[in-house]
Order: C-alpha cells, then sequence, then structure tokens
C-alpha cells in the first residue's frame, strides 16, 4: 500500500477508493461538524489531489469527488447531512457546506438472528430497500422523485442490519421474487381507511387498480402518482359508447409515457464489491468490541460457503487483506488523539483469531434504527402472509416477525403490499397443502348467498381471475371417503350451461372459505385431468359478455387478458370477453382509461361512469375541506 506522508499506509490509494477514508473521519469527528476545507485535510487522498483548495478549480474538483463518494455512502445506507456553515472570513475559506454523519436521534436496536433466519431476512431487507416511502404516517410525507431510482433517494442510516446479522449479502434471494420485486420500481403511500400503506407498483395504471380495487382508498404523495391517477377518472368519466368509435378513428393525443421517462433503474443494494464488504466488517466488529470471531467464520459470513479447502484458503487470505485494509486509515497528522480501527493482531497471528478493540466510534452506526427496523419487521410479516415467499420459508418468517415484533413500538410497524401480490385469503395454505399432498378437503363454505355448506371435496387446482383467489374441487368423492365423513358428500350432477357438463366439478372463491380440515382419503384421488382454460368456462357461467375498444394495439394489458377474443379496429383493438365480477371490470376500465375509449354493454359503461364521477367528487369534497 501506499505510504503517507507521516509513514502510515492508505487503503484509498490502493483501491482507489475514498468512502472507507471519509466515513473514519467524519465518524471519529461526530457529533462535530466538518467543513469542506477539514475533511480536504484530514482525507489524504483528497489533500493530495487538491491540496489546500486555494484556487476555484481545486474547490470544484474537490466537491465533485467529495459528493460522488458521498453518493455511494449513501447507496449503502450511510447518510451524511449537511447545512451551510456560520459566517466567516474569506480567508478561513469556509465557503462550501459543512457536514456529519446522520444517525439520528434514536438509539439503535441490536437483536439476535439465527443462521436459519438470514435467508428470510435478506429477502425481507430487499423488499424494505426497494420501498422509498415514509414508514411513519405521523411525519409528513415527502414528495419522492419518480424517475429516479428509489434506494439513494431515501438511504437508510448506517449498515446496522448487516452489523449484527453478517452474511446477509450471501444469501441466494430467489430470481422469481427478484423479478417480482423488482418490476414494482415505484413506491406510493396509500391512506386505506385512516390506515397507511407503503404500496410497490409497476405503473400508474398498476396504482389506479390498487386504488379503485380499495374502496376509500387515497394517495397520499407522491403528487405525480395521484395526478396520473385523476387523469385515469377524468378519462373514465367521459368514456365512449361502442358504436359512437368508428373504425377510422385516428389516434387520441399522444400519450404523456410517463413510466417511459424512467431513468434506468439501478442494481440493487446489496452489491458485492470490495468496499462494501469491507464496511460490512467494519460495523460488525464495531458491534461486537472484544469478542472474539474465528477468521475462518468471519470468511464464510462475509465472502460466503466456500466448496473446498482450497477456496477457504483463499477466503481466508482475502478477509486478511480486508482487515489489513481497514485498520490504516489515512491520516495527516494534525487529528491530535486521532482514533483507529484496531485488530489484536498477536491473537490473529498466533491462534486466526479476531477481536476489535476499537472502532473509530463506528459503534454508532451498528445495529439497526427504529424506523428501519419498523420497515424490516413490516417486509417480513408481509411476506409470511404473501404468495412471493416460498412455502417452506413462511412459518420461519412468521416465527421471526413474532421476534422482530418485540423490539418494535405498539404502531409502527407501516403495512407494506406489492400489488398484484397481496396478502393470501385466510385458510389459502390449507387448500394448497390439500393440492399439493392430493388429500381431501372438509371445508365450510360461505355462497354468494351468504349460506354456509359444510362440503367434503377434492382440491384440483389453485388460480387467480380477475384479481381473486379460486380453487377447483372435485366433488364426487364417494371412493375416496372415509366412512364417516361420506355424509358431507355433495355431488351436483345438473348441467353447466356454460360447458354442457355435469356440475361435478366445482370453483369456488379460497376467500369464501371459513374452516378447512386436511382429510386423509381411503386411497389416492384420480381426478380427470383439466386445462385451466376449462376451469375458467366452469367459473363464467354466471358471468356478464362485455367489449371494450382501445386507441392503441398490442397494449400489454390487452395481451394478459385471457380468453379474450382481440381483432383490429381502426388504429386500435376491440375486445370481447365474459366478466365474472362486475366490480373488478369497472377497476379495470378505470385503470386503463387512456387506452381504453369505449365499452359495452351500457350497463357497465354506466357503472364506469358513475364510479369514476365519485371518486372525482370525493377528491374535490377534499380539497375543499382543506381550503
Amino acid at each position: 500500500m501506499a505510504e503517507g506522508s507521516n509513514g502510515r499506509r492508505r487503503f484509498s490509494d490502493k483501491w482507489g477508493k475514498h468512502e472507507l477514508d471519509v466515513l473514519a473521519v467524519l465518524s471519529s469527528a461526530f457529533p462535530q461538524w466538518l467543513t469542506s476545507r477539514q475533511i480536504a485535510q484530514r482525507v489524504k487522498a483528497y489533500a493530495d489531489s487538491y491540496g489546500e483548495l486555494a484556487d476555484q478549480a481545486a474547490k470544484a474538483a474537490f466537491a465533485k469527488q467529495f459528493q460522488r463518494d458521498r453518493a455511494k455512502l449513501a447507496a449503502m445506507g450511510i447518510a451524511i447531512e449537511s447545512r451551510q456553515p456560520e459566517y466567516s472570513s474569506k480567508s478561513e475559506g469556509q465557503d462550501f457546506a459543512s457536514y456529519r454523519l446522520q444517525l439520528g436521534n434514536e438509539p439503535r436496536v441490536r437483536m439476535q438472528f439465527e443462521q436459519e433466519d438470514l435467508s428470510v431476512l435478506a429477502t425481507a431487507n430487499y423488499l424494505a430497500r426497494s420501498l422509498s416511502v415514509s414508514s411513519r404516517s405521523s411525519r409528513p410525507v415527502q414528495q419522492a422523485n419518480r424517475t429516479a431510482p428509489r434506494v439513494p433517494q431515501t438511504p437508510i442510516p448506517g449498515l446496522g442490519l448487516d452489523s449484527i446479522a453478517p452474511g446477509l449479502g450471501t444469501q441466494r434471494i430467489p430470481d422469481t421474487l427478484l423479478k417480482a420485486i423488482d418490476s414494482h420500481r415505484f413506491a406510493a403511500t396509500i391512506d386505506v381507511d385512516g390506515e397507511y400503506i407503503n404500496v410497490a407498483y409497476t405503473d400508474s395504471d398498476d396504482l389506479a387498480t390498487f386504488v379503485l380495487e380499495h374502496p376509500g382508498a387515497i394517495i397520499v404523495s407522491p403528487q405525480e402518482a395521484a395526478d396520473a391517477y385523476y387523469r385515469r377518472l377524468n378519462a373514465a368519466s367521459n368514456m365512449k359508447k361502442l358504436d359512437e368509435i368508428k373504425k377510422t378513428t385516428t389516434k387520441t393525443a399522444e400519450d404523456d409515457n410517463e413510466e417511459l421517462k424512467l431513468a434506468k433503474k439501478t442494481s440493487s443494494f446489496q452489491t458485492g464489491s470490495e468496499v462494501d464488504r469491507r464496511l460490512r466488517l467494519m460495523l460488525f466488529l464495531s458491534a461486537h468490541l472484544g469478542e472474539e470471531f474465528s477468521i475462518a467464520e468471519l470468511a464464510q459470513r462475509f465472502i460466503g460457503r466456500p466448496k473446498s479447502e482450497d477456496e477457504l484458503r483463499k477466503f481466508i487470505n482475502i478477509l486478511n487483506k480486508d482487515i489489513d485494509t481497514i485498520t490504516t486509515v489515512s491520516d495527516d497528522g494534525e487529528m491530535a488523539g486521532s482514533q483507529f480501527f484496531d485488530i489484536d493482531f498477536s491473537l490473529l497471528e498466533a491462534e486466526g483469531i479476531v477481536s476489535a478493540t476499537n472502532s473509530l466510534g463506528l459503534e454508532r452506526l451498528a445495529g439497526i434504527s427504529q424506523q428501519y427496523l419498523s420497515m424490516l419487521t413490516a417486509s417480513v410479516n408481509y411476506l409470511a402472509h404473501s404468495p412471493l415467499l416460498p412455502a417452506e420459508q413462511r412459518s420461519q418468517a412468521l416465527s421471526l416477525y413474532e421476534r422482530m415484533q418485540q423490539h418494535v413500538k405498539p404502531g409502527d410497524t407501516p403495512w407494506l403490499s406489492l400489488t398484484g401480490y397481496e396478502n393470501e385469503p385466510r385458510n389459502f395454505d390449507i387448500v394448497r397443502r390439500a393440492v399439493s399432498e392430493n388429500k381431501l378437503l372438509l371445508m365450510e363454505y360461505i355462497d354468494a348467498a351468504g349460506l354456509i355448506h359444510t362440503k367434503l371435496v377434492a382440491p384440483s387446482k389453485l388460480f387467480v381471475e380477475e384479481g381473486l383467489y379460486y380453487v377447483a374441487v372435485w366433488t364426487d368423492v364417494n371412493d375416496y371417503a372415509p366412512k364417516d365423513h361420506k355424509k358431507f358428500i355433495n355431488v351436483d350432477n345438473t348441467i353447466n350451461k356454460a360447458t354442457g357438463k355435469p356440475r361435478i366439478w366445482q370453483i369456488l372463491r379460497v376467500s369464501r372459505i371459513e374452516k378447512g380440515k386436511i382429510i386423509e382419503p381411503t386411497k389416492r384421488p384420480e381426478l380427470p385431468q383439466v386445462a385451466l382454460g376449462e376451469f375458467h368456462e366452469w367459473s363464467i357461467e354466471n358471468g356478464t359478455h362485455a367489449s371494450f375498444i382501445t386507441n392503441k394495439r398490442d397494449l400489454p394489458f390487452v395481451q394478459e387478458l385471457t380468453n379474450a377474443k382481440v381483432e383490429p379496429y381502426g388504429d386500435g383493438e376491440k375486445v370481447d370477453l365474459t366478466v365474472v365480477s362486475d366490480s373488478w371490470f369497472v377497476a379495470f376500465c378505470i385503470a386503463h382509461a387512456r387506452n381504453i375509449v369505449a365499452v359495452s354493454p351500457e350497463t357497465l359503461r354506466s357503472m364506469i361512469i358513475a364510479r369514476a364521477t365519485r371518486e372525482l367528487s370525493v377528491d374535490n369534497d377534499e380539497q375543499e375541506d382543506e381550503a
């Protein structure tokens, strides 16, 4: 490594990174504010390049480099706050802002996590960091910039979670789950009957659907999301009849393409760079001053599980270099009594044991801030009850949530939701288990008239239709039912008008299953193989035929419709489908109203206009109340 003016080594020069130097200097000085000049003098890499900031060019060069390093630390989760300095003479050169670490006013929480918690915790951490909205409804919600990546917008002070849960960054998050979270690029705060929900969504149409499916919901922030929602309401309130649109219709006014204006989303917080790893290592040792850890154990936690003894030795060598690096912060000799991150090297060399005895004051960053713990706890709870997390990990998530909840103040846990992945209905898990294990299900089911029926059925397939969970069940289970359960068998042999077949198959809404109990069959049920499209036909026996016209072709939301008939119509398309739920179709058309220009039948069009008009009037009433 390069030698400093006083003989001490500087890792910044070798690795080309200044972030850890900046962190060391600001941490040692906390709670003192440091001016730009003081930072440039104490971080040797800056001083070597920019001297005493004697001219404007040097000042500009320093400011550019420092802001890059500051942004990198913020993206890793360590925020540096700034303020304008008090007036001073030009000779002192304090013409920039002053800075210090943003640690907050609340003490950090330090919890104990087990090894089996890490997989769920890593997923929850990824989800929590993907939601850049306020986690407290009591605080004014800041307007977010929807054209920029969310993580750098609201950095969480401190990599506190990594300091008490090492190895978090080495956990593998399922690709399907990553794809689901990453596709929800935006976040908004929604007020649903007085409860604030932090909602991650894919685009403005998606958010509008969520709001419309939750009567009484109001978009609190950001304002751009609320504006996009009301543009859809205004378009829906002027929805035309089908016969008013001619096939020669030209395209409507050009869409503002708000989603296409987005900047490319950056990579997630969990990176594998050397600087990130060293920072996590520094914070972990700061949280455990005086404790002893095997260097082999730390290598596995911070780099990964080795596949061989040779790879383990390689990981240990890497970690030895990391330790050498983090104990050699830069110093220009002017910091009287400056602190250093100290390791007991005699113990390390003799027994391979790592123990830190000083930490530059970095222990202030160790542990989880109360605000982030609330968001993280909410993420764990959401994953325990949503279809995102694999079933085998949900019980672990629920156990982790119960332990984390004890460290969160009552009422501080926010509500989270990802559109399209809302919490599954009650009793969903037992229905899914009956399907996967090919067992019978004894259930109490509430029909559309509110009557309760007790039935013994063989669940075959779970599917989502128009935003609702359904299960296809086979009712003719006489050959598989235990003798004492045969009285609960109810086979309907009347003809289904939609399919022309007996109603031995039934399509039930999972949310209407009040109670469920798995029954062991006398022999393995052999059920007919039925395609999902045929189950759809069973579910729409009492559906409504509807049509709509779009102003463009090949729209994604049209392509996602199952069993819809699509044909060209002027510049757009005419779509025919059978609707099971009128309320779903109303929300669907309003959410996509900037591309849907006409609807039939008239009954559904009237419902769309009425709903849009009512939502607009609610907003106007609120504005008048505020005035």
